[in-house]
This record gives C-alpha cells, sequence and structure tokens, in this order.
C-alpha cells in the first residue's frame, strides 16, 4: 500500500498550523485580554465541523476553571439565544466567515451587546467585518481531492483555539490544586479515596520530640525528603508542626534559630484531619487555609500520617 498521499495530507496540516504563527500579532493580545476581563462566561459557537471544534475548544477553556458553552448556532434561533448575556461574551468559528447560521446570529448578538470574537479565514469575510476581534487564519487549502473536505483548515483552527485558551490560562493565578478540582473524575473517584490512602506515612512522615532542636528536625526533614515535620510531646501527642516556610520566615528574623528547642518557634496546634477522612476534605482544607501540609492525627490525637497537596496532584495525574 502506498501512503504518499496519507504524508500529503499531514504534511498539508503542518504547512496550516506553521502559516498561524506569524498571525499571532496584536488582535491575538486583545483577544486574551478581552476573555480576561469577560464577567460572563465564553460561549463558544460554530457550525458543523467547526461546531465539533469548537466544543473541544469551550471543553479546554472549562477544564482550565474560565466559564464556558457551546451553543449550536441553529437550536440559537430555537430558544437557546436565551443562554447568551451582555456581560458574555461569544467566540465564533467559522472558516468561510459566511456559514448562514452563523451569519445570521450576528445582528442578535449585536442586539444584547455582547463581545464578538471570531476565528475565521479572512477579516474582510461577513463574520470578520462584523465581530469586535477578528483571528484570522487566512487562506488555507484543503489536501483532499477536491479540496473542500475541512481537515487543515480544522486543524488550524483547534490549535488557534488551544493557544488562545491556554495564553488566557497561563495569565490567570490558576493553582493545580484548582486544576484538579476541575477534574475529579482523574483524581480515582476521589469523593470516596480515603486520606490513609495517600498520606505520607512511617519513615515518610517525619517526627521529633519538641524539645529537640531547630538543627536536629532539619535532619530528620532532609532524612525523609519532605516539606515538614511534625511536632509531639512526650506523650506522643500532636503539639505542633514544622515547614520549610517556618524556616525561611523565621531566618529572616533570626539566623542563628538552629539551636534553639523546635517547640519555640513550631506552629503551635495546627489543623488536622483523621486517616478515615475523604481525601477531598483534606484538599479543602489544604485550598482554603493556602497550606501545603495537613498532619495526620488518630483518634489519641498521634500523628500518624502527613498529607501534601502534592500527593494529592500526584494521585489526580
Amino acid at each position: 500500500m502506498n501512503n504518499t498521499y496519507a504524508i500529503k495530507v499531514i504534511k498539508a496540516e503542518i504547512s496550516a498550523l506553521r502559516s498561524l504563527i506569524p498571525k499571532i500579532k496584536s488582535d491575538f493580545s486583545r483577544g486574551v485580554s478581552e476573555i480576561l476581563r469577560c464577567r460572563g462566561r465564553l460561549v463558544v459557537t460554530g457550525m458543523g465541523k467547526a461546531g465539533i471544534v469548537g466544543e473541544k475548544i469551550s471543553a479546554t477553556f472549562a477544564s482550565t476553571g474560565l466559564p464556558s458553552l457551546f451553543l449550536h448556532p441553529a437550536e440559537a434561533y430555537h430558544g437557546d439565544l436565551g443562554r447568551v448575556a451582555k456581560d458574555d461574551i461569544v467566540l465564533m468559528l467559522s472558516n468561510s466567515g459566511e456559514t448562514e447560521e452563523i451569519v445570521r446570529l450576528l445582528p442578535k448578538l449585536k442586539e444584547i451587546g455582547t463581545k464578538i470574537i471570531s476565528i475565521t479565514s479572512s477579516r474582510k469575510s461577513t463574520l470578520g467585518k462584523y465581530s469586535d476581534i477578528t483571528l484570522e487564519l487566512g487562506n488555507i487549502k484543503e489536501p483532499c481531492p477536491w479540496g473542500i473536505v475541512p481537515s487543515a483548515s480544522t486543524t488550524a483552527m483547534l490549535a488557534l483555539g488551544d493557544a488562545l485558551a491556554l495564553s488566557v490560562f497561563q495569565k490567570r493565578s490558576f493553582t493545580r490544586e484548582q486544576f484538579a478540582f476541575y477534574h475529579p473524575g482523574g483524581e480515582l473517584g476521589q469523593k470516596l479515596l480515603k486520606v490513609k490512602e495517600v498520606m505520607r506515612a512511617g519513615s515518610a512522615n517525619p517526627i521529633i520530640l519538641e524539645n529537640k532542636t531547630v538543627k536536629e528536625a532539619l535532619m530528620v526533614i532532609t532524612k525523609c525528603r519532605a516539606g515538614a515535620i511534625s511536632i509531639v510531646n512526650t506523650k506522643r501527642r500532636l503539639v505542633g508542626i514544622f515547614t520549610d516556610g517556618d524556616l525561611r520566615r523565621h531566618l529572616r528574623e533570626d539566623v542563628n534559630i538552629l539551636s534553639q528547642p523546635i517547640k519555640n518557634i513550631m506552629t503551635r496546634s495546627p489543623i488536622t484531619i483523621s486517616p478515615d477522612s475523604l481525601v477531598a476534605e483534606g484538599l479543602r482544607i489544604l485550598r482554603d487555609k493556602k497550606i501545603d501540609e495537613l498532619p495526620v492525627v488518630d483518634k489519641h490525637h498521634h500523628p500518624v500520617g502527613m498529607l501534601d497537596v502534592q500527593d494529592i496532584l500526584d494521585v489526580s495525574k
């Protein structure tokens, strides 16, 4: 079997992607800025293959924490236009810029007062002319024998949509914890997973008596390759926690803290969690309190583990 034609198709799509690079200019930057300022949702619409691409772009925005939905342009004229509000931004996809279902939405969207960003071949098309911001694809030739089957153009459209979504994502203060929150299915059923299944225990859970020095505590932390250590009294009950962040903060005040008892500078009465609690609860505490480690204690308040935000995110992959 001769694969020459298949290679030709792939080369055509690669060429289409490369042609986008010089088009990433001021209009693209304006599009990113407009979406960042959006007080509503990003509504994505497109017909046919462009609509399928639009659903994926909308899903990418939503998965990175920006409220987004896909609006079918034909259904919009049968009541679904009510999904669009003035504070929304509508991202419209049409390679030709003349797709009937897309073009006839323009007057209604203008009436609502929503901003329109388009991805289309030319700003001279009907869609391009009436958009607030036009992201041009350029004249992309489809590699099929008749030059009409959407392939290279939809590949370019998807890539430009991804570039837009991820550029917005890069500009926002969106943490890995927040990303994990929007991907619960990727967290091995996090809502049913218990803390004891993911916590650091045994030799990976550093513990030290409160009368030991900061230097001794640091040696234990280093040996365990941890970011925090649980501090206990003579009854092995948790009385405090000491983290890398605590060390940096105290070093700014006193560089000679290594010989001090760890109890002098530890964080007393830290927030804790039970090993039988759900990981989802632990993640909420870590996120709300803006901390990275959470001591796990049993019913006697003995430290049995440490829940580290990084371990939760690793489970989520």
